[in-house]
C-alpha cells in the first residue's frame, strides 16, 4: 500500500509487540514501522495498527496463559487466509488459537480465533 492508508483497524494491546508478531505471522503481514507505543503492520488488504495500552492500565490488566476469549466485545474482525488448518497451527504456535466449529459461507469457510490477548477475530478461507 503505498502512501498512508485509506482504512484499516486499530487495537489497543498490553504487549503490542506480541500481537504484532502473532499478526504478521497468522496473516502474512509486514512491519511498516514500530516504536514504544506503535506497531504499524499491513498486508496488500489492510492495514493493522497495534497501539499500547498506557502502563499504569495495562498494569492492571491481567492475561490468563492461555488468554481467555474476550467473548462480550463489540467487534469482531475478520481475515482471509490461504488454510484454516494452517491458520491453527500459525495460531496456536504464537500464542492465540482458533476455536469452535467451522461455518459454511458463500464461497469461503470460516473459524473464530483469539489472539495473545484474548481479542476474537473469524478467519476464512475462500474456496469455489
Amino acid at each position: 500500500m503505498p502512501g498512508p492508508a485509506r482504512a484499516g483497524t486499530l487495537i489497543y494491546a498490553k504487549d503490542p509487540e506480541r500481537l504484532s508478531v502473532f499478526y504478521q505471522g497468522l496473516l502474512g503481514m509486514r512491519r511498516l514501522h514500530a516504536d514504544a507505543e506503535h506497531h504499524v503492520i499491513e498486508s496488500a488488504d489492510m492495514q493493522l495498527i497495534i497501539h499500547a495500552i498506557p502502563p499504569q492500565i495495562a498494569a492492571t490488566i491481567d492475561i490468563a496463559s492461555p488468554p481467555e476469549p474476550r467473548a462480550e466485545q463489540a467487534i469482531k474482525l475478520f481475515f482471509t487466509v490461504p488454510s484454516l488448518t494452517g491458520a491453527a497451527t500459525v495460531a496456536d504456535a504464537l500464542g492465540g488459537a482458533l476455536f469452535g466449529p467451522e461455518y459454511a459461507g458463500p464461497g469461503f469457510r470460516a473459524r473464530n480465533g483469539y489472539d495473545p490477548e484474548g481479542n476474537i477475530f473469524h478467519v476464512r478461507e475462500p474456496h469455489s
